[in-house]
């Protein structure tokens, strides 16, 4: 994971009644990711969880108006998706037992150290952009194998209709040689009788590389290219 670029596609919310942590832990997030909530009581979480719909949880189990295990017990009722880990001050069985059956990631016992809370938001990070069909390059760019569209963040980078069908293919076989005359058939599946043209694979090769990040798309020296993901 690029540590370089903030992480705009997945959002987390932060539910905690003790204000200097929950401020710390925000602005120690706010580092990796653009969209983070924070609320100080379960009723306040539960209303930005169905505002915002956020990605990834962090509650405490003990929260005013409404504790961390009722506000998740609530969410559960309608969706068993969203990543949600419970945090603690201390260790208590009963809690925990309950706690296993609203399908949590995970149970933390507080104080978390902070690199171990981030190792843990980043491996759920990887694992929703898999679930999503999203493909991460460098310098925050990123393909979506469903739409077969490319983004820099959340803006859009237009392709044509010949360099978003190489794509698709270089993606669908990333960090493989994918030689110039399957990029070539790929490109004229429909006209099966026409001679191959490696100056017309080159062309297009230049044009998707200024799309695209230095050093993303590799040539395989006299067999084809390489797409090169983070």
């Amino acid at each position: 994971m690029d540590n370089n670029k903030k992480i705009s596609d997945i959002s987390i919310l932060i539910a905690e009644d003790e204000e200097k942590l929950l401020t710390s832990m925000v602005e120690y997030l706010q580092l990796f990711f653009t969209h983070v909530y924070a609320a100080r009581n379960g009723a306040s979480a539960y209303e930005i969880y169905q505002k915002e719909k956020p990605d990834i949880i962090v509650a405490d189990i003990h929260m005013p108006r409404l504790d961390g295990l009722s506000m998740i017990e609530k969410i559960r009722k309608k969706d068993e998706t969203t990543k949600i880990i419970i945090t603690t001050a201390h260790s208590d069985k009963e809690k925990l037992l309950q706690a296993i059956e609203l399908h949590l990631v995970k149970y933390l016992v507080k104080p978390v150290p902070s690199d171990k809370l981030k190792e843990l938001l980043f491996s759920l990070v990887d694992e929703l952009r898999k679930k999503n069909h999203l493909i991460y390059l460098k310098e925050g760019y990123y393909w979506n194998d469903q739409t077969h569209k490319l983004y820099q963040g959340e803006k859009e980078i237009v392709l044509k209709p010949r360099e978003q069908k190489v794509l698709t293919l270089l993606c669908s076989k990333a960090n493989q040689t994918v030689s110039s005359i399957d990029i070539y058939n790929t490109l004229y599946e429909d006209q099966p009788e026409r001679d191959f043209s490696s100056n017309a694979i080159t062309s297009l090769i230049k044009r998707i590389r200024r799309k695209l990040p230095r050093e993303t798309l590799k040539s395989s020296y006299g067999v084809g290219y390489i797409l090169v993901t983070k």
